[in-house]
């Protein structure tokens, strides 16, 4: 099987998977997923014609008086009287515009002595001025938020000030995580000298924590084909199963016999990348599965551009790949090989430059990368000073 270039593996992938149905969701509980469809809002805002500040409501026409003061509107309540000429009606931010007022003049620009308001500032210079016009921010029956928009917390304030308690949004996918290797033991439990701590685990639910998914790390399972084969099995009902460890060509890479012999078919195997080339993607039962590398260099570069891209998709992202960028090289970079290279790097001073080591062993080194470096297969050799394509992590 030849190697399949990143752009058509990423391509491939993403086309098997769709966003997931929609459930109602609390806007509390809605930034960081994405509409599926816009949200439309079922009310106006201002539904009246409200103050700006805090002062009097009068007719622009009457300037510059002096008034007559003949009530009060304030911010939930409503002044049910016409403002007739020379009359003012004392107002505060929020409240509605009494019916006959088209103007709001500020209280520094007042004096008051009971009923009688005199003019002794400027003014408010013109008609309308202190008011928010009803429908100015939107109207009922427009569109607020656009599909494919991730929410925040402003998407939230605005949802709930158009009336919805909850909107419709994608499902969450449901991940299931496993770690393949005997020589693998839980984090923080004592390794002995033939053994390591898993950290893939830990690694890939820390990177999915800030996509809306619900992932499970159902820890280590050992290099036996059976009890694999029994594992994945039991996993066909989750959205997304991805396994670390045991994707190459070894005798004990038991992921790809295993996956086939649970029921699932491969769609791609192997990646004209660097790191991660014995990247696997295919189908179990319900679930899109992903075998990635074992090393834990290796599998943060494949789940950057394969797993999380994934997810985003299935959560509704429209544009779930991640994005490319350039930066000023600050160092000499040799000539690409065969395989499109991620370089571990890292962004100081407006330049980029590789960490101090890209062995794919090297955790350490890849904690110092606040990127990857991206050198298309066949690159020319690039000098410092150029520009280069970098994915911010």
């Amino acid at each position: 099987m030849s190697l399949l270039p990143v752009a058509e593996a990423q391509s491939r992938l993403l086309d098997m998977a769709s966003a997931l149905h929609d459930e109602s969701v609390p806007i509390a509980q809605a930034a960081g997923r994405w509409t599926s469809r816009p949200v439309i809002a079922a009310r106006t805002q201002p539904a009246l014609d409200l103050s700006a500040m805090d002062g009097y409501a009068i007719r622009f026409a009457d300037m510059p008086g002096p008034w007559q003061v003949i009530g009060e509107s304030a911010a939930g309540g409503a002044y049910e009287s016409t403002v007739e000429p020379g009359q003012a009606v004392r107002i505060y931010t929020g409240a509605a515009v009494p019916q006959g007022a088209d103007t709001v003049i500020v209280q520094e620009d007042v004096a008051r002595d009971g009923d009688r308001l005199t003019l002794t500032g400027d003014g408010p210079g013109s008609m309308g001025r202190h008011i928010r016009k009803a429908g100015s921010d939107f109207g009922e029956g427009g569109e607020i938020i656009a599909a494919g928009t991730r929410l925040n917390a402003q998407h939230g304030a605005l949802a709930a000030l158009a009336g919805h308690g909850a909107l419709p949004l994608p499902r969450m996918p449901r991940i299931a995580l496993l770690s393949s290797g005997s020589e693998l033991v839980p984090p923080g439990q004592q390794a002995g000298p033939h053994q390591i701590p898993a950290s893939n685990g830990v690694m890939l639910q820390a990177m999915l924590g800030a996509l809306p998914c619900e992932a499970i790390d159902l820890g280590i399972i050992p290099d036996d084909l059976d009890t694999l084969t029994a594992c994945l099995a039991d996993l066909t009902e989750h959205d997304i199963v991805v396994t670390t460890g045991g994707a190459s060509v070894g005798d004990h890479d038991l992921v790809k016999p295993a996956l086939e012999a649970a029921g699932g078919t491969i769609d791609f195997w192997k990646i004209a990348m660097r790191p991660g080339k014995p990247l696997i993607s295919g189908r179990l039962g319900h679930a899109l599965f992903l075998g990635l590398p074992g090393n834990p260099v290796s599998t943060f570069v494949t789940a950057t551009l394969f797993l999380l891209p994934l997810v985003r998709k299935m959560a509704g992202c429209a544009s779930p790949l991640p994005p490319v960028e350039n930066a000023i090289l600050g160092v000499d970079m040799p000539k690409a090989g065969g395989r499109d290279d991620y370089v571990r790097g890292a962004v100081n001073s407006g330049k980029v430059a590789p960490v101090y080591t890209q062995d794919s062993a090297a955790t350490y080194a890849l904690s110092l990368a606040n990127c990857l470096i991206r050198r298309p297969a066949g690159s020319n050799a690039a000098q410092a000073g150029e520009m280069a394509e970098i994915i911010p992590l």
